[in-house]
């Protein structure tokens, strides 16, 4: 049980970027409710009192026809979806488990929503606002079984006495044993049985464990999904269920696996980086995010809500390290803004992240005051790389001091690189131009941004220059309607589907952005942003938008491929382990980005 105090909200997200004034006054407001195990929360229709956290125990959710959607846990949110609706219920809960609940009053959510820009950001960004699943209220259910189970489970002979038996799962620190012959299951012992079987019923320890075993136990096959599951152990009430494949033990799904699943999600991920004491423990937590991409791609989620879970941990790993430097450096002697650029800075980061990042400061400080934030930017930049985000092979880096420069000195980058668009500044302005920022003070970079922004797109010579610089990734379209792979070297028959699959289309977004002055950063919400205002045409902009979702989701699925088969994530994709329908469409794809790269080169921006 956690204490009533503001702990709660200071670590879950979006709770965790407002004021510690807001987060107690919300709990002032805000009521602490218990709930019996067994007992309904609310059921389907009724009048929502308000936003449910989970403070302690298990919560079921289920539809209309009683059909599990989710099992939550410590930490997890529901009633969220009827609120953004009319105030009524779509779902039902039930405490699985005795549940301490903290109530925050409807009146109280809708009044952040309107006064929080990022409460409100978060609530839109996930789908909440249109009133379809949440991230807490949809995933496990249509998980499949092989992301949910433990693989290789321990498991012993029939013939193994119960004391070895208890001992391996003492051990292992486990509640079951799968009993095998082989590969083949015949049952299953838990800690039940040894307790209800042995001890009470005065069986000897030195029997088998065959005695006590339940033999020819329910049992899923990898196909299954997370709703499977949840209807097999709620019907037959089971809290163990293994998974065979082809007569083969594969795995085994439990209640602790449910639970531990749905708290991998960003929210739990998000308050953990929002605790952490220091550098190895973010270490220990971004650690496990290839596991998390690889449970968000088997869910089900689309490539952009992948991408963008997962920049959101990047972000509060970022903002905590800043945090850190600033514990140990001092109090900042000025005014700075820390932004990122790249894919963390279009909210597009995968399985393979490097960092790329940069540091503005205000004008006027003396020679003490920018070493500060050198020091700074090493402590942030070191650290972002013991968490996996490793150093940027271009130096593109707030530690290159370069980058890490005054407001006035910035503003001469940008406007040089405007007037001269030479090759370099083609290169670094295509980089600057998905600059956003991650912690500081937003108002050093806002009015610089959009002044640039303005400058650039009134500048033909120079949005021509960005233009053909924009063609210079192709895509890998080969003779004779096949596709074309890299020839020799490490990754030879592969494509590269991150240079010349989802990078040909952000440039193009990029270049929509800026004919537009489009404000979005994100290549999907450009490339909506460009249909909307005209500057592409809507058949063009829709087959982009579909060529660019195929394109994106195939290497994401590439990449939790990988992480499932013990391997780091990469971008290479063989086209062979693709089936020849999977083949035609992605190069179709292809063919779309190459057709609007020449309507981009012809000045068109349209796709005839």
């Amino acid at each position: 049980m956690i204490d009533t105090d503001t702990s709660i909200l200071s670590y879950l997200h979006p709770y965790d970027v407002l004021s510690a004034d807001k987060r107690t006054q919300i709990l002032d407001q805000s009521e602490w409710v218990d709930v019996p195990a067994g007992r309904p929360i609310y059921a389907i229709g009724d009048t929502l009192t308000g936003l449910y956290i989970i403070a302690d125990g298990q919560v079921t959710v289920t539809d209309a026809n009683d059909a599990p959607i989710s099992l939550l846990g410590r930490e997890n949110s529901f009633g969220e979806r009827g609120l953004l609706q009319d105030g009524s219920a779509v779902t039902q809960a039930i405490a699985e488990t005795d549940c301490r609940l903290l109530v925050i009053p409807s009146a109280v959510f809708h009044d952040l929503l309107r006064r929080e820009p990022d409460f409100a950001r978060f609530y839109q960004r996930t789908g909440r606002a249109a009133g379809t699943a949440t991230v807490h209220s949809g995933t496990l259910a249509a998980a499949r079984v092989d992301a949910l189970m433990v693989k290789n489970p321990v498991s012993c002979s029939p013939a193994t006495i119960i004391q070895d038996a208890a001992r391996l799962m003492s051990d292992a620190k486990i509640s079951c044993l799968c009993i095998v012959e082989g590969d083949a299951l015949k049952g299953i012992v838990t800690l039940r049985d040894v307790v209800g079987k042995v001890v009470a019923h005065d069986i000897s320890r030195t029997s088998s464990v065959a005695s006590i075993m339940t033999e020819t136990p329910r049992v899923l096959s990898p196909s299954a999904i997370g709703s499977d599951v949840l209807h097999l152990m709620m019907e037959q009430r089971l809290g163990h269920l293994p998974v065979v494949s082809e007569g083969r033990l594969v795995g085994i799904v439990t209640q602790t696996d449910l639970i531990r699943y749905q708290a991998s999600h960003t929210a739990s991920f998000v308050g953990q980086v929002a605790g952490a004491t220091s550098v190895p423990d973010l270490a220990a937590i971004t650690a496990r995010i290839p596991h998390l991409l690889v449970q968000l791609v088997a869910s089900g989620q689309r490539h952009d809500t992948v991408t963008r879970m997962i920049t959101d941990i990047a972000d509060v790993v970022t903002r905590r390290l800043m945090r850190m430097g600033e514990d140990a450096l001092g109090v900042a002697p000025g005014r700075y803004v820390w932004l990122a650029c790249g894919s963390q800075g279009r909210q597009e980061q995968t399985g393979v992240s490097d960092q790329d990042n940069c540091l503005i400061y205000e004008d006027g400080l003396g020679t003490d005051d920018t070493d500060y934030f050198g020091q700074l930017a090493r402590f942030v930049s070191d650290g972002l790389n013991a968490c996996g985000y490793v150093y940027c092979p271009g130096d593109m880096m707030a530690t290159n001091p370069r980058w890490c420069q005054p407001v006035s000195v910035w503003a001469s980058y940008f406007h040089g690189w405007i007037a001269s668009p030479g090759k370099e500044a083609q290169m670094l302005a295509s980089v600057m131009f998905d600059l956003r920022v991650i912690g500081g003070d937003d108002a050093l970079f806002d009015e610089l941004h959009a002044e640039t922004q303005r400058h650039a797109a009134e500048n033909s010579i120079f949005t021509a220059h960005m233009a053909s610089n924009a063609l210079t990734h192709g895509t890998p379209l080969g003779l004779l309607r096949g596709l074309s792979t890299i020839r020799a070297g490490e990754h030879r028959d592969t494509i590269d589907m991150k240079l010349n699959g989802v990078v040909p289309v952000v440039d193009l977004g990029r270049m929509y952005a800026l004919q537009g002055q489009v404000k979005a950063l994100n290549t999907r919400a450009r490339i909506e942003a460009a249909l909307e205002c005209g500057i592409i045409s809507k058949s063009g902009g829709h087959d982009l938008l579909d060529a660019y979702d195929l394109i994106a989701q195939t290497r994401l699925d590439h990449q939790a491929r990988l992480i499932k088969q013990g391997k780091a994530p990469d971008n290479f994709l063989p086209p062979a382990t693709l089936s020849g329908f999977e083949r035609s469409h992605l190069r179709d794809a292809f063919v779309v980005i190459k057709t609007m790269q020449s309507a981009l080169m012809q000045g068109r921006g349209t796709l005839a």
